[in-house]
């Protein structure tokens, strides 16, 4: 059995989309959903997130929209991005991170276009869970650490965006490297080859100073 792990965030519509596309995975991989906190990752990397960026976060917002029309994925835009996500990541997390409540979560999001923030569809959302008592659940302390367990075992691995599948030593980011995640889990020997080894170690030519 081949396995992988796949850290998200529920504030990624890049990650839904993703996890929208998990047929087409071999079918004799294991993956072990991380939900994690982009923004930690990017406080970890001292690095903007593309929606602090006025014209990327424009295109960016275009583009996945222009991605899942292209893809056949039904999406439509919350009402506000970005969001907190605290909230729905322990609520998986609460729920096992269990695929198909993961796919829920980011479906009520992502394809019915509904926010973490409405109280209404919430406690729908919570309730379509089968979760009693969710803001208990979401407040366990041992929640809690899960999810920050997550996010330094993300760090670790050298993961710096989401979605990102990590097997093995490798990480693959994005939805675009989709193909790629599954060309290795297919065949890692075609990854071990001397170009990709020289453009690994690549070494750097100049840099921008640091202010």
């Amino acid at each position: 059995m081949k396995t992988a792990e796949w850290y998200f965030d529920f504030v990624s519509p890049f990650s839904y989309l993703q996890l929208e596309r998990f047929d087409r995975l071999p079918p004799d991989v294991e993956v072990t959903l991380r939900p994690v906190v982009f923004a930690g990752l990017l406080d970890h990397l001292q690095h903007k997130g593309p929606a602090e960026i006025p014209g990327k976060r424009r295109f960016t917002y275009r583009f996945v929209q222009w991605l899942a029309q292209k893809e056949s994925i039904d999406f439509k835009f919350p009402p506000a991005h970005p969001f907190n996500p605290i909230r729905p990541l322990r609520l998986a997390i609460a729920c096992g991170s269990g695929r198909r409540e993961v796919q829920q979560i980011f479906r009520f999001i992502w394809r019915d276009g509904r926010s973490p923030d409405d109280v209404q569809a919430w406690d729908a959302l919570t309730r379509a869970l089968g979760v009693t008592d969710a803001e208990t659940r979401i407040n366990d302390p041992q929640v809690k650490s899960a999810l920050r367990a997550n996010g330094e075992r993300a760090i670790a691995a050298g993961v710096f965006g989401v979605p990102s599948f990590v097997i093995g030593a490798e990480v693959f980011w994005g939805f675009d490297a989709t193909g790629m995640a599954i060309d290795y889990l297919n065949d890692p020997a075609a990854f071990a080859s001397a170009e990709m080894a020289r453009v690994s170690g690549l070494p750097v030519a100049a840099e921008r100073p640091r202010r």
